[in-house]
């Protein structure tokens, strides 16, 4: 029998899938490294179980391939009913038994895999909505599919670290998330820079910024709200918190 590949010819959108499946493969051995007692266990995320993560990827992938039926079909499907549909249904994953939960985490990302598979060229500019409102073409799917597999992995405080995340995605992470702060107007007067690259990121306008400086892991860490180890922080609000990370985090 001749394997079935993506139907899509366009080499970008391929790498992106690409990255979005090791992202998965790689959130899959973390998970996969836990034993069923140690999914109760805490998280880097606060008030948040492994369980809770699982639950989250798990339909997240869900929630995404949704949208691809929308792109092939015209049928417009949301991500999630509700902000609290959302939430309830997270908190209901992180009940299901070891067993459930792992079968949720991995038929789910088959069920996605093969809806990106089967979408044709002709589909993938089709626009669909986010869960925060966002109209998209169908292939940003595998972007916000990506960010979440590789960021929950660390989360999952199993030993996977920043460090793991392919730089591509690292420096996207970063482009998105300093691009949310200026979008809400809370990067003011805050200046990002990674060692080794003079493309500042954030307002680079203001006259005595905060400069944070680190390497690019580091960096994308603090940004993302999960720990300062490794970036420096100067200038006149160096002590502030970081902005709030984007709700998708």
């Amino acid at each position: 029998m001749v394997a079935r590949h993506d139907l899509t010819t366009d080499p970008r959108l391929q790498e992106d899938l690409l990255q979005a499946r090791r992202g998965t493969a790689f959130f899959a051995r973390k998970l996969n490294e836990l034993s069923d007692a140690e999914l109760d266990g805490g998280t880097r995320l606060p008030g948040w179980t492994r369980r809770h993560v699982v639950a989250h990827v798990g339909y997240n992938a869900r929630a995404l391939a949704r949208l691809i039926e929308w792109a092939a079909t015209g049928v417009e499907t949301p991500m999630y009913s509700s902000p609290e549909a959302r939430k309830q249904e997270i908190d209901f994953g992180a009940t299901l038994s070891p067993v459930a939960l792992r079968n949720l985490f991995d038929h789910s990302a088959v069920h996605l895999s093969v809806e990106w598979r089967d979408l044709p060229d002709t589909s993938w500019a089709r626009e669909v909505r986010t869960a925060q409102g966002r109209t998209v073409p169908a292939s940003e799917t595998a972007w916000l599919r990506t960010r979440e597999v590789w960021i929950h992995a660390v989360d999952l405080d199993n030993g996977a670290t920043f460090n793991d995340i392919p730089t591509p995605v690292l420096e996207r992470l970063l482009t998105d998330i300093t691009g949310a702060w200026r979008t809400r107007g809370t990067d003011t007067g805050l200046l990002v820079r990674v060692d080794g690259n003079n493309v500042p990121f954030g307002d680079s306008s203001a006259a005595d910024p905060t400069i944070i400086t680190g390497p690019l892991p580091a960096v994308v860490e603090w940004a993302a709200g999960r720990g300062s180890n490794g970036v420096t922080a100067a200038g006149p609000a160096a002590n502030e918190r970081v902005p709030a990370a984007p709700q998708w985090i």
